[in-house]
């Protein structure tokens, strides 16, 4: 006997609230080692080389909410909100940076030779880029209210 549409949605749901955990799961760790890459970088004022991991990172952190985004508009109830764990842990850490910078009079800026150092300004673009991500998904639920706003009127 051949599924409903229904049954094949609730079958859907399913699977890619599991694929959803394990790209949130992804994310805890990549997010763990980023922001350790980036630490050592900040502190060792230029003996480590750049992380360069920005772009990486925030193209799973792009992937895994526009992914829980899919989640919601096939009609997954789940609250959690999760994904905010990673926006809050870079401004955080963006600012601890910038005052640890500040209070040691430009000391993180440069390297032990006196070249400029782009640590800080990296931390900076990577939370802002987590930042705007976390604004779509925020434009995406209320487009998703609104159309159920306006199916509930027909």
């Amino acid at each position: 006997m051949a599924k409903t549409f229904e049954e094949c949605l609730v079958d859907t749901r399913k699977v890619e609230a599991v694929i959803n955990r394990n790209l949130f799961i992804a994310c805890a760790i990549i997010t763990i080692v980023a922001m350790a890459m980036v630490v050592i970088e900040f502190f060792s004022r230029g003996n480590f080389f750049p992380s360069r991991i920005g772009f990486f990172y925030v193209g799973v952190l792009f992937i895994y909410s526009a992914h829980k985004e899919l989640l919601r508009w096939l009609g997954e109830k789940e609250t959690r909100r999760a994904g905010e764990f990673f926006l809050y842990s870079w401004i955080g850490l963006t600012l601890l940076f910038y005052v640890i910078n500040f209070w040691t009079k430009d000391y993180y800026s440069t390297s032990l030779e006196g070249k400029p150092l782009g640590c800080i300004s990296e931390a900076a673009l990577i939370t802002l880029e987590v930042a705007a991500i976390f604004f779509l998904a925020r434009i995406s639920k209320v487009i998703k209210l609104f159309s159920m706003r306006k199916n509930k009127k027909r």
